[in-house]
């Protein structure tokens, strides 16, 4: 009797080809950006302990309440894959000592895990690149948190974003809007859908999240965060405009844009599509390609001293989704061809020297010759060194220019000068337009 096939688990994707070529290009990308910026490099775990994302994301939110993959080890204790990064990287600053480092900045990347339902560009096992500034609590950290931010997305080709950015102000700032939006929604609250009127009980401020058509009225009249500013906060907020300005970093004002958790304050963004962009088409002109804000409260929630933080992150997936066959196609530098078992040695010599020189090499060392040929043709190959008998004997090697049609025989030792020369001239046959990008 046959057995059945596994099937993968709903959620979560088999990533392959172009596609895989796509992911890899931005996280590449990322951390040329995480070194150019001087921000370390961390690795976190895959699960925490389960109240490290409840007191940290908020017991009543929708992450906390519906979607976190929690489950309790054969220790009774309960354990939770990871939502999300920033909890875990707040964790660890406080629990190893990193305090000593501050202003400490830092960048990850990884698989995060919630249980929603899957949809275009959003899987149950997802990806997220993620940087944080922890300890600095002046305007410049946030300027050069987005001017990374937006250098990644224009390395990556991305130029249909804008930068949407708001203010959510001080703590003082923050209740006294907080407060007086409560007010006015109550005046209104049976004519608000049903959601909005549970979100008025549980977290005020995510009312402005609101996409439902009943809210838009009422929202367009809401109080605004700039009439309850402190002198404070509003030079905070210049600071960071002023910042973004002389850095050359584009910005809307988004009055709407909030963070639900108390623990936010100030600085508040989001990348997102422009209208009727490529990118809007791709994922929709609501969809947020990269987000975060000043988390000021977060360290003191998990138990630790009042510190100054700032992050974003990104979904790969929806990067990748953007960069399509914009990612580099690494091509082959040199396919190898044996005949016989004495050429496979051979070959496998020739590889080892050209792979130390950073060359691309594949040995294709199986089936019928002209098959082997057409796949090394395939493939983009730059030359193809061909290894029979008549090579080995007289200690040489047959050169096929897969491009420029010319051959040649040749010592192995003379191999190195001749793929840097196929390098050249294929770099030369771009520039002058003959060749694809």
């Amino acid at each position: 009797m046959s057995k059945k096939t596994p099937q993968a688990i709903r959620g979560t994707q088999d990533i392959f080809g172009a596609d895989a070529e796509a992911f890899a290009f931005v996280v590449e990308t990322f951390e040329r950006m995480r070194r150019l910026y001087r921000f370390r490099r961390v690795e976190m775990p895959v699960f925490e302990k389960t109240e490290v994302f409840a007191r940290s994301l908020g017991e009543t939110t929708d992450v906390v309440s519906k979607e976190m993959y929690s489950f309790d080890d054969r220790g009774g204790e309960s354990l939770t894959l990871r939502p999300e990064f920033t909890a875990g990287i707040a964790r660890a600053f406080l629990t190893n000592g990193w305090q000593q480092y501050a202003p400490l900045k830092v960048a990850t990347h990884g698989p995060l895990f919630r249980y929603e339902r899957p949809q275009k560009g959003r899987y149950r096992q997802f990806h997220q690149i993620d940087a944080e500034v922890i300890g600095a609590g002046e305007p410049q950290a946030d300027v050069e948190l987005l001017a990374m931010a937006d250098q990644l997305l224009r390395e990556l080709g991305i130029t249909d974003v804008t930068l949407h950015l708001n203010t959510l102000g001080d703590g003082e700032s923050r209740e006294a809007w907080r407060a007086a939006l409560i007010d006015y929604f109550l005046g209104v609250k049976d004519q608000l859908s049903e959601e909005l009127q549970e979100r008025l009980e549980k977290n005020p401020l995510r009312i402005l999240d609101s996409k439902d058509l009943r809210d838009k009225p009422f929202l367009a009249d809401a109080p605004k965060i700039d009439a309850f500013l402190s002198e404070e906060a509003s030079a905070f907020f210049a600071a960071v405009t002023g910042g973004l300005d002389a850095a050359g970093v584009k910005w809307k004002r988004a009055e709407s844009l909030v963070r639900g958790l108390d623990y936010y304050r100030h600085t508040a963004f989001e990348f997102i599509p422009d209208e009727g962009s490529a990118s809007a088409a791709a994922l929709g002109s609501q969809s947020t390609v990269l987000g975060g804000g000043r988390y000021d409260g977060l360290m003191e929630s998990l138990g630790g001293a009042a510190t100054p933080a700032v992050g974003w992150a990104a979904g790969i997936e929806r990067l990748a989704m953007l960069v399509g066959d914009r990612a580099p196609n690494h091509g082959l530098d040199v396919a190898i061809i044996p005949m016989g078992e004495a050429a496979l040695d051979q070959a496998n010599r020739i590889a080892r020297v050209l792979r130390d020189q950073a060359n691309s090499v594949e040995i294709m060392a199986s089936g019928k010759m002209k098959k082997r040929m057409s796949r090394a043709n395939d493939s983009g190959a730059l030359l193809a060194i061909l290894i029979g008998e008549d090579e080995l004997a007289a200690g040489e090697v047959t050169v096929k220019d897969l491009h420029g049609g010319e051959q040649m025989r040749m010592s192995p030792d003379d191999l190195p000068h001749a793929v840097a020369q196929a390098q050249n001239a294929h770099w030369l046959r771009q520039a002058d337009g003959k060749l694809p990008e």
